[in-house]
């Protein structure tokens, strides 16, 4: 099993597929029921994507063994800050090594942009995304905003 991580824009095929399978789990397990098509569709507009590409972001595609598998954001902020955002790994790929691959791109394209300070926040339902942060350095900290569905802030000094 072999990762490769590269940026990508954030509305390819592949990236718009994964975008649309993070938002499925996201949703579906805050509802506790699957989530709809149409759901889903409503939760992906106006969602702000276009901000994971140059010059306010950034998006990264994993692929396992040439698969599209995982993905993840990055938005740039003030200051030398930016907000990692929609890390998803699909859950056949999960415990393969690809999310720590996913977090060390994004965290090189934020170094390469300026940024010292790369935050995020998650929710309590997302266990193997805590895990994965908490894994690779990133501390929990106090809220630095106030957005619905936010649970657990964290950060990590690069």
């Amino acid at each position: 099993m072999t990762w490769t991580v590269t940026p990508e824009r954030f509305d390819s095929p592949d990236a718009a597929l994964l975008r649309r399978d993070y938002y499925d789990e996201v949703a579906s397990r805050y509802w506790g029921r699957p989530a709809t098509a149409r759901e889903i569709d409503e939760g992906l507009t106006d969602d702000g994507a276009e901000l994971l590409a140059p010059p306010t972001g950034a998006f990264v595609v994993g692929r396992l063994d040439g698969r599209a598998e995982a993905c993840a954001g990055l938005v740039l902020g003030d200051a030398g800050t930016a907000e990692l955002t929609r890390v998803f790994v699909r859950p056949g790929a999960r415990g393969t090594g690809g999310g720590g691959l996913l977090l060390a791109a994004v965290e090189e394209l934020a170094r390469t942009a300026g940024v010292r300070l790369l935050r995020l926040d998650t929710r309590s339902d997302l266990v193997e995304a805590r895990g994965l942060y908490a894994k690779h350095g990133y501390r929990e900290v106090p809220a630095f905003h106030h957005r619905q569905y936010a649970e657990h802030w964290f950060a990590k000094e690069l």
